[in-house]
């Protein structure tokens, strides 16, 4: 295959696109409108809230897709391209069983904005890092929002401690461990993959046009939307299994790397 085809780069955020203190590499913007000259459409998918992601990309805001929550909403030009929200009943039954897992803090990730139950202050710190909408709330059954996600929030560690609450609905939803310390449930047409399909058949992209990155498990059904599927090199094990490739780790700018190299073809560490 040859990467000079490429049509469609669609990239996580965190763990990949951006370093550990969640900003995104120096010349970021400068490769982006060299992949925009080249007529290339520019994707991040993740499990942050559009907002978030919105504020982050505001130079190229209405330039580029974003696969928010998950891909549970596919915006553009703050437009709604596809969105997936989970029934209340559905959320409401989630919530029950949250309430029960001992020291985590239990999210619902909505249209308008993210709601919560607590301010504490190692829940506030999360947040900020990914929500730029979120509000205090006393009761999280009385929320009146279209929910993208129900988010488990387990500092000690979403894989081992909260995830076992949960594996009854993996069969009939997307339970998804999205970060040491996240566990994300969406509707079952919800995911990452789902949302670059749609974004694929409206600009009529195939796979083998197709280039995506990512370092989590919430990134697994992407990595078969592409034939150009690279994993970090600080990704989770399962996922580089999935991958077809592996590139540096995101504090090494792994994504800006096969960027240059493959898309661009320019020489090595220059922009």
């Amino acid at each position: 295959m040859n990467s000079n085809q490429i049509k469609l780069i669609v990239t996580d955020m965190d763990g990949t696109l951006v370093k550990s203190n969640h900003e995104l590499p120096d010349d970021f913007f400068s490769v982006f409108e060299m992949l925009k000259q080249k007529g290339i459409l520019f994707c991040v998918a993740s499990g942050r809230q559009y907002y978030n992601l919105r504020e982050q990309m505001l130079p190229i805001k209405d330039e580029i897709y974003f696969a928010a929550e998950n891909g549970s909403l596919l915006m553009h030009k703050e437009e709604e391209q596809q969105i997936n929200d989970l029934p209340f009943d559905t959320v409401l039954e989630l919530l029950e069983i949250g309430r029960k897992v001992p020291n985590t803090y239990t999210l619902f990730c909505g249209r308008k904005s993210c709601y919560v139950e607590s301010d504490a202050p190692e829940l506030m710190a999360q947040l900020k890092k990914y929500y730029h909408k979120f509000e205090v709330v006393d009761d999280l059954s009385k929320v009146d929002d279209k929910i993208l996600k129900f988010t488990i929030c387990d500092l000690n560690g979403a894989e081992k401690y909260t995830l076992p609450y949960f594996e009854q609905y993996k069969n009939e939803m997307n339970v998804k461990v999205a970060g040491a310390m996240w566990l994300d449930i969406s509707a079952p047409d919800a995911n990452k993959g789902k949302a670059i399909e749609t974004l694929q058949k409206l600009h009529n992209i195939s796979p083998e046009e197709t280039m995506v990155f990512g370092d989590y498990l919430n990134d697994l059904e992407m990595m078969s939307c592409a034939y150009f599927s690279y994993a970090m090199e600080n990704a989770h094990e399962e996922l580089k299994q999935a991958a077809r490739f592996i590139t540096k780790s995101n504090d090494n700018d792994g994504v800006l790397e096969v960027i240059r190299r493959e898309v661009l073809e320019l020489p090595e560490s220059k922009v």
